[in-house]
């Protein structure tokens, strides 16, 4: 049986009616494989142009707290910014997904990398060379692990599958990069650290 066919009356900009012949199934099959091919194209110029993460060593301080990576547990960051030969480092995945929220912050942002817990020697030593894009990967927010430097944070996996057997075990739930709540990481890291209580007076200690 031939492939249908089916014709249609459209206007051209020249206010002139023509007749145009529909595509036959096998025509359309081969846009539709040549349109994927120019997706994954794309894809691969993207990746070529993104410059690639940086190896962390004890040179790497973080931005935010000032103190070095490979002092503190948990999975940390690096962002590349345009024409910059070093990257912005942080102690933690909170602080650097803080830094592209932060109206104060640069937003020539070239790359953004996390590390990838799920091939994480351990929560202790992330990895120095263990980095996966951060818009690419899956986070598990609302769990009961804490950052580099305390409190809530977002761990990231490049696989999916294992977000969400970390948070079966340590609880959460696992969001995209676009998805994460702006106030779990902004309410997180600009929150700052409770003062002290002041000392009683004097009389008060002897209970007078």
């Amino acid at each position: 049986m031939p492939a249908l066919t089916f014709t249609k009356i459209e206007l051209t900009g020249f206010g002139i009616y023509r007749e145009i012949k529909a595509m036959t199934p096998c025509r359309t099959v081969r846009l539709l494989r040549a349109g994927v091919f120019l997706l994954a194209l794309a894809a691969c110029k993207e990746d070529a142009e993104r410059p690639a993460a940086h190896t962390m060593t004890d040179a790497a301080i973080g931005h935010y707290c000032g103190m070095m990576l490979t002092e503190h547990q948990g999975p940390k960051g690096q962002i590349l910014l345009e024409g910059a030969d070093e990257p912005v480092w942080f102690t933690s995945v909170r602080d650097t997904l803080a830094f592209t929220l932060l109206p104060e912050e640069p937003k020539d942002i070239a790359a953004i990398y996390v590390s990838d817990m799920g091939g994480a020697p351990s929560w202790a030593a992330p990895g120095p060379d263990n980095w996966t894009d951060a818009k690419a990967a899956s986070f598990v927010i609302n769990s009961s692990a804490e950052g580099g430097m305390g409190g809530a944070e977002a761990v990231p996996f490049a696989d999916k599958a294992k977000a969400e057997a970390f948070a079966a075990e340590h609880g959460g739930e696992v969001v995209a990069f676009d998805a994460i709540p702006p106030d779990y990481i902004l309410t997180a890291a600009t929150t700052p650290p409770a003062e002290p209580p002041a000392p009683a007076p004097e009389g008060d200690r002897d209970g007078h």
